[in-house]
């Protein structure tokens, strides 16, 4: 069994981090990830600086990043004017959020669902012809920190719509760490009957996260997304905390048996590394405990 792990931290894991990381720094970081193996990386958001000061000077992370062979580096945006952004730049990959409940896409967009639906669409036809694949995010499928339990059939029904509208992938997003295994097994399965590529992404905010990767991977999801060392969090969720730990999840998979193609020593090294960029010691469990069976010195 194989899995593309995608690592979000130079974006959602630094979004909301309380420690302002130049843009040299997470190019630093980005070429770091890709060093241990990390086939996919997120690598910075094109959203407005006021209000994500910590993702200002996304252009100068992708202008400083050095582009390797066979690595996909993508850029998030939010709206069409994220897009009028990301267009100029290398970037292959445009990834898009929106929220799916309208509450919360309110919230993070002043937008509507419908509208996050037809920019969506939008979107895809212009990075389409701009010969970019498109990767579109629905957040808090799991549950809203405004409205509560989501239910299963409205996330399964805007994942249709994005099917027909064709994205090449769906990412199910669990924004505040709420997903149960059950949960991700039903949205992940009925998502991918749709023909698309699912990814899953979660929060580890009450510990779940790694479970429910795991059943998403036995339900047929394509990728699954970590940030290393567990940073991240939503600025616009209550109470959002740190992604799934790259680190840990690979650990995880390396265990079972599933290929990745990552250097998982590497990656606890550029966890550490981070730890002292951060100036605190980071959520995640392995690049503190260590490998096992244990290196050989």
């Amino acid at each position: 069994m194989k899995v593309a792990i995608c690592d979000v931290a130079p974006r959602d894991g630094l979004q909301n981090d309380p420690v302002t990381v130049a843009p040299e720094v997470r190019a630093e970081l980005v070429g770091r990830i890709v060093g241990a193996g990390v086939p996919r990386v997120e690598i910075a958001s094109f959203v407005n600086p006021k209000r994500v000061p910590q993702m200002a000077g996304a252009e100068e992370v992708v202008a400083a990043t050095d582009m390797q062979e066979g690595v996909v580096y993508s850029g998030l945006v939010l709206n069409e004017k994220g897009y009028d952004r990301l267009a100029p730049t290398a970037l292959r990959e445009v990834h898009y959020s929106f929220g799916a409940t309208e509450s919360f896409n309110t919230r993070n967009s002043n937008a509507t669902v419908a509208d996050g639906l037809a920019t969506a669409t939008r979107i895809v036809q212009r990075a389409h012809d701009d010969d970019r694949r498109v990767s579109v995010a629905m957040a808090v499928v799991f549950g809203c920190p405004f409205e509560g339990p989501v239910d299963e059939t409205h996330i399964l029904r805007l994942a249709e719509q994005l099917a027909g509208a064709g994205v090449d992938e769906i990412v199910l997003g669990d924004t505040i760490g709420v997903a149960t295994p059950g949960q991700a097994k039903r949205l992940v399965n009925g998502a991918a009957c749709l023909g698309v590529d699912v990814v899953a992404h979660f929060h580890n905010t009450r510990n779940t996260g790694l479970a429910c990767a795991w059943a998403a991977l036995e339900a047929g999801a394509s990728g699954l997304d970590g940030s290393v060392g567990g940073v991240g969090g939503c600025p616009f969720a209550p109470r959002a905390t740190g992604n799934i730990p790259t680190e840990d999840l690979v650990y995880l998979l390396h265990r079972e048996g599933v290929e990745t193609g990552i250097d998982l020593e590497a990656l606890i090294d550029v966890a550490n590394w981070l730890e002292g960029i951060l100036g605190r010691e980071l959520p995640g469990m392995l690049y503190r405990a260590g490998l096992f069976p244990p290196v050989a010195a």
